[in-house]
């Protein structure tokens, strides 16, 4: 892939491939594999906010990138697409949700609505926004001139993304994740908002948690 597509910024020198290779595969494969490793000794929003403010450091750190892009780009201009996706992910959802835990349809609103109000509230802010800084921006943006072109890219960050998700130990909550980012990353590779994704993480977090198949994202539920 171009740096051109991908990179484009001013010329100022860029760190090496050698170096963004290593700094890939710490963050995108040896952080999830020591997160799977020692999952349960240490607290998991914690360290994904610290995750956060380290692909903060690096995107500022990012020839060309300015924070300023986060808020660029359609968000409710796309609204075909976020509708789109919200159908198809919820009809999905309700039927693997039916399928694999029928005892679980709809059971946290129906049995907890105080607690599902907290997820559709804070899931967006404490999950799907620090998850996109890095999957998103800092993947395409510091890492993307790694890869030939875009489609091997987002190929590249739906695995990751789903590698992200190893320490739930569930092939299923890894296979979601892997389809979602994909959605993911070529949402962001065609319209360039970092927004756009946060809204389409945001809104699939709160379809499978409304409709049963929260219990393969709860970090509470590994190992149960």
């Amino acid at each position: 892939m171009s740096e051109s597509s991908i990179l484009p910024g001013a010329d100022v020198p860029r760190p090496t491939r050698q170096r963004l290779w290593a700094e890939f595969g710490t963050l995108f494969i040896g952080v999830p594999i020591l997160m799977a490793v020692f999952f349960g000794l240490y607290p998991l929003f914690p360290v994904i906010l610290a995750l956060a403010a380290v692909s903060a450091v690096l995107l500022w750190r990012t020839p060309g990138f300015s924070f300023r892009e986060l808020w660029r780009g359609p968000v409710l201009g796309e609204w075909r697409l976020i509708l789109g996706f919200a159908l198809a992910l919820g009809v999905g959802s309700l039927g693997a949700a039916a399928v694999l835990v029928p005892d679980s349809l709809f059971v946290i609103p129906r049995e907890r609505p105080a607690l599902w109000l907290m997820i559709m509230v804070f899931y967006p802010l404490l999950s799907a926004v620090p998850q996109e800084i890095i999957f998103r921006p800092l993947f395409f943006r510091r890492y993307g001139a790694l890869f030939p072109n875009e489609g091997v890219a987002v190929f590249a960050n739906a695995l990751v993304f789903g590698m992200g998700h190893l320490f739930y130990m569930n092939p299923i909550t890894i296979l979601m994740t892997v389809f979602a980012g994909a959605i993911f990353g070529w949402s962001y590779l065609r319209h360039r908002s970092f927004l756009l994704t946060c809204v389409l993480h945001a809104i699939a977090g709160q379809i499978v948690f409304t409709v049963g198949l929260g219990r393969y994202f709860y970090h509470g539920a590994v190992g149960g």
